[in-house]
């Protein structure tokens, strides 16, 4: 297997999951409900402090600069939002936080990395529609980095050579958020399964 191979394989494996990760109501699922620009962005920081909680303290090249990334992101999310105190982990990251083999954690970065991009993508959508062009770049800018962390995570999984244990781990991941995304929505009475 290559990189490409294994991003095919996880993005093919968890299409629905990701699709619907995707869809604009990841955005009211992330904010349980609140669709104003202030829990937008509270939901956009909690994300990425816990994306540097995570994997900050883990020993690598690529685990240093996904955590040194991750920090900058939440320092550049909260400038836009103002104070913030981070909210319950996410359970992707409570999934990502038990790896403890290389292979796995890189997997597991790429998996989080899928969803993430889907995230900002849906960001940077909706800061467009509140013609907001300046935060909504913002937004485009860390979904660019967000791609360069994952090619980080493949170049250093085709040195490992584990992709079994990455794939797992991969999927894993982007199962985790999936079901945080489900659950929440039909918590608040909506139906998580039709793609908007």
């Amino acid at each position: 297997m290559d990189a490409q191979e294994f991003v095919d394989t996880i993005s093919s494996e968890n299409k629905t999951a990701l699709s619907r990760l995707g869809s604009s109501k990841a955005l009211y699922a992330l904010t349980g409900g609140e669709m104003d620009e202030g829990p937008i962005l509270a939901g956009a920081a909690d994300r990425a402090h816990y994306a540097f909680e995570t994997v900050d303290g883990w020993e690598g090249d690529v685990f240093e600069t996904t955590a040194d990334t991750a920090r900058e992101h939440y320092e550049t999310i909260v400038d836009e939002h103002g104070d913030h105190e981070p909210g319950e982990r996410p359970a992707m990251f409570e999934t990502l936080a038990e790896q403890d083999e290389t292979a796995a954690r890189l997997g597991g970065l790429v998996g989080w990395t899928l969803v993430a991009k889907k995230t900002f993508e849906q960001l940077t959508g909706f800061f467009v529609g509140q013609a907001d062009p300046q935060t909504s770049q913002v937004f485009r800018d860390l979904g660019g980095d967000i791609e360069e962390l994952r090619q980080a995570a493949l170049d250093a999984l085709a040195e490992d050579g584990d992709w079994d244990a990455a794939e797992t781990a991969a999927s894993a991941v982007v199962q985790a958020a999936y079901e945080d995304y489900f659950e929440t929505l039909e918590a608040l009475g909506v139906n998580p399964k039709p793609v908007c």
